[in-house]
């Protein structure tokens, strides 16, 4: 089989060319004269932090719901995904876990994402305060145990105590620990950075705010040389121009784009859950019930691409953002991310205007365009 039209690698674009795949895998990428498409040959997006989304979350454990999470997204290029949870009882985290266990070994999800339950409580957002705590080794080893290699990242305020211990022991276990939900000082951050967290949880939201006398942990995982940082570009999270000017600092192989997408995506405005919050869309934009607090997003991966490119993000870097850089990040990138050859045949088809045409997974056509 090939794919052709303008295909973008990470390093650069080939305005005539064609994809070739055998069984699951990119055989070639190879210049092709005859090729008149218009269309974009993209690969398939790669999304890190993701609740739910078309009316489906991930944050309840359950199998089925996940599933449709998966699909819905999948039917906007994402390829790979993490099933980010909510902060919530050890009891129900392990649940969710060994729940989800199945569907990574099937290949539906690429692993757990803890988003707590070791958060600030002055920088908890949309997490429920009620189960936020300082990390325990005991707890951290029951869901270590329970994951059995399912779980991939867990978020945490590394200003909590034991925080730097528990960095440590993810670590050590081959879990990615991120910075996140936090209001530490820049040196505290820069101790986790030390101790080997490697990923900014949706920079500057969920953070201490920089500032010129407190940089905080903005500036500090933004410099940071090891840390992958996460933005939401979906114009609200994010101003463009913040968006822009952080990517400069990062470069395109330490920014990633995410979703953070809760069970509304795709679903229009009203009412909605996230965990145990009630969330209210309005107008596209997700705030919990009663606030002003952002809670997640209604983002899919698709509009986040072309999000950044309105932002002046180019089309190649922003490529290598949506896939390409989150692979890495997830100890992925020798599977996925990239149109290479002898990587998964991921890729998505979007018109000249970034819309997604068809979706293409491990050799197999496999969605159209929401």
């Amino acid at each position: 089989m090939r794919v052709a039209g303008r295909v973008v690698t990470p390093e650069g674009v080939l305005d005539a060319a064609a994809v070739k795949v055998e069984a699951d895998r990119i055989a070639a990428v190879v210049p092709d004269d005859t090729v008149h498409s218009g269309h974009w040959i993209v690969p398939g997006f790669v999304d890190m932090h993701v609740h739910g989304g078309g009316g489906y979350t991930f944050t309840t454990g359950e199998p089925e719901q996940a599933r449709g999470a998966a699909a819905f997204h999948l039917a906007h290029g994402t390829t790979t995904l993490l099933a980010s949870l909510v902060s919530s009882p050890v009891e129900r985290m392990v649940a969710a876990t060994k729940a989800y266990q199945p569907l990574v070994d099937e290949g539906v999800l690429a692993g757990v994402h803890y988003e707590g339950p070791y958060l600030s409580q002055l920088r908890c957002g949309a997490q429920n305060p009620r189960y936020l705590r300082d990390p325990s080794r005991d707890e951290l080893d029951t869901l270590v145990a329970a994951g059995a290699g399912t779980v991939r990242m867990v978020t945490l305020a590394p200003e909590r105590d034991g925080a730097l211990e528990a960095i440590d022991l993810l670590v050590r276990n081959g879990i990615i620990a991120a910075v996140g939900h936090t209001d530490a000082t820049w040196e505290q951050t820069r101790a986790a950075i030390a101790a080997g967290a490697t990923v900014g949880t949706h920079v500057f939201n969920g953070m201490r705010p920089p500032h010129h006398r407190q940089p905080g942990p903005v500036f500090a995982l933004l410099a940071a040389p090891s840390v992958v940082c996460e933005f939401v570009a979906d114009g609200h999270h994010l101003h463009d121009g913040t968006l822009a000017f952080a990517t400069t600092v990062t470069g395109p192989d330490r920014a990633a784009l995410v979703t953070d997408a809760m069970s509304a995506a795709g679903m229009g405005d009203g009412r909605h859950d996230l965990g145990d919050q009630t969330v209210v869309v309005r107008d596209g934009i997700a705030r919990l019930a009663g606030g002003d607090t952002l809670a997640g997003s209604t983002l899919t991966m698709d509009a986040a691409l072309r999000q950044a490119v309105r932002a002046g993000v180019p089309l190649v870097d922003a490529c290598r953002m949506a896939a390409t850089t989150p692979a890495m990040a997830l100890g992925l990138g020798t599977d996925v991310g990239a149109l290479r050859a002898g990587l998964r045949a991921d890729l998505v088809e979007l018109t000249g205007d970034l819309q997604v045409v068809r979706v293409m997974r491990a050799g197999s056509w496999v969605a159209k365009g929401a």
